[in-house]
């Protein structure tokens, strides 16, 4: 009987899993449970198509193609990684090859006492159990279920109670050529505990072609405060799915800021679920493709409970052939009274082949809210253009100018000196431009 292209992008990965599961060594009876169950329901899901509504815009076929082969058990040695790292970071960092943990390259010396920053296979595996896939859900999600039933390692930090880190703790993922992995990072800020958590996503060379499929799980306890910055930027022939799921309780503040700049195809769900009052919760993103890349977000602000903020603004830069999709939900329950959500999206298109299709949506089923959302697409304006230029600059420096402040008002959001710099360099290099 000849197979289908799809059945046989299915048995390659269901195979793959099986080998792995041979080898695997001895884990506890939870990990071994939850594997079985999420390759169960990943086949009974299968790659979703542009036929289901949640990826009518993606086309992920194109991912199923190429043979990746499986990651070591082990990290293997690499070329340096420094010029990943950050000044800031630098003696709390944890540095993961292909998913696994790469000790020569971590340094967690600067973390203070009672604090755990560790890997899977290092970490009380009770308190792994405790927290492992209470947040991304896979039984509609076929990534999150992959990613479950293969990540052999991952990232954990536990902050206890009323702890303070001062250094922001930097959780770097490495992905080498011709390679599938399932990175995974889980991050529980107990009662008062304050942090802030860099998740960065890169690749050794331009040219090489991987996948990296990405799940990160985020529990904001009762006062607790995390910032997150989460920094793909993936080789421009790389591809890159990702899930990130938070829980937020009473009065705990969350601010994310998602920056996607690489990835030939390149998708980001970020679901925050609001599960408490007086509950804060700020979701930015910015996204720059060129090219034929393709870069894709999805956000979900799910309020369940009175007296409740979120704020969300995603910005795009489009230039070339790129496209962008941007989908934001704000759910507001029955009895979510005096919730305040606000959501917007706004593009910016360089060049007329560029295209982007954004629906932020609204959902309210409780009353006395302010609840409002929007999007806009267009080019740079010529007003603008004409104000610049006749103050004596150059036209190109002033699309520069024009097209640096659309990013800045995201960027300049992130604390991190270093990061932002970074940033800043990368934007302009990615768009060819430059300000003088």
């Amino acid at each position: 009987m000849v197979q289908t292209a799809k059945e046989k992008e299915m048995n390659q990965f269901l195979a793959a899993f099986a080998e792995v599961e041979s080898k695997r060594d001895a884990a506890p009876a939870w990990r071994k449970h939850l594997r079985a169950n999420a390759i169960a329901q990943f086949e009974r899901l299968g790659f979703p198509t542009t036929r289901n509504e949640e990826w009518k815009y993606t086309n992920v076929s194109p991912i199923l193609k190429p043979e990746f082969r499986l990651p070591a058990a082990r990290a293997r040695a690499i070329a340096n990684v420094d010029s990943f790292t950050y000044p800031e970071s630098r003696h709390s960092q944890l540095v993961f090859v292909n998913g696994n943990y790469a000790p020569e390259f971590s340094d967690t010396s600067g973390i203070p006492a009672g604090v755990t920053v560790t890997n899977f296979r290092e970490a009380d595996q009770k308190l792994v159990s405790s927290y492992f896939a209470t947040q991304a859900g896979y039984d509609n999600n076929a990534f999150a279920a992959l990613n479950t039933a293969f990540a052999d390692d991952g990232a954990i930090i536990l902050i206890p109670r009323g702890k303070i880190i001062e250094a922001p703790i930097h959780l770097l993922f490495v992905t080498e050529n011709n390679v599938i992995s399932h990175p995974r990072v889980l991050l529980v800020a107990e009662e008062g505990a304050i942090a802030t958590v860099i998740e960065s996503y890169v690749s050794l060379g331009d040219e090489d072609v991987y996948f990296t499929n990405a799940v990160t799980e985020v529990i904001t306890k009762q006062d607790a405060n995390i910032t997150h910055y989460r920094l793909q930027g993936e080789s421009p022939k790389a591809f890159h799915i990702a899930t990130t799921a938070v829980q937020q309780e009473s009065k705990s503040i969350y601010a994310s800021y998602a920056i996607a700049i690489g990835g030939v195809i390149a998708r980001h769900d970020l679901n925050v679920k609001l599960e408490g009052e007086h509950i804060e919760s700020t979701i930015d993103g910015l996204y720059v493709a060129t090219g034929k890349q393709h870069i894709d977000n999805h956000t979900t602000m799910d309020h369940a409970y009175p007296h409740c903020n979120s704020f969300q603004l995603y910005k795009g830069i489009l230039d070339d052939k790129a496209r962008a999709v941007f989908n934001g939900k704000v759910f507001v329950r029955e009895g979510a009274v005096l919730t305040d959500a606000k959501q917007l999206n706004k593009n910016l298109l360089l060049s007329s082949d560029a295209h982007v299709d954004t629906k932020p949506q609204l959902e309210i089923y409780a009353d006395d809210v302010k609840c409002s959302h929007g999007a806009t697409v267009g080019q740079l304006e010529e007003d603008e253009l004409f104000y610049l230029r006749s103050r004596g600059l150059k036209p190109e420096t002033a699309r520069s100018l024009l097209t640096y402040g659309f990013a800045e008002d995201i960027i300049s959001k992130i604390k991190v000196e270093s990061v932002r710099k970074q940033l800043d360099e990368v934007v302009l290099n990615k768009l060819h431009q430059e300000i003088g």
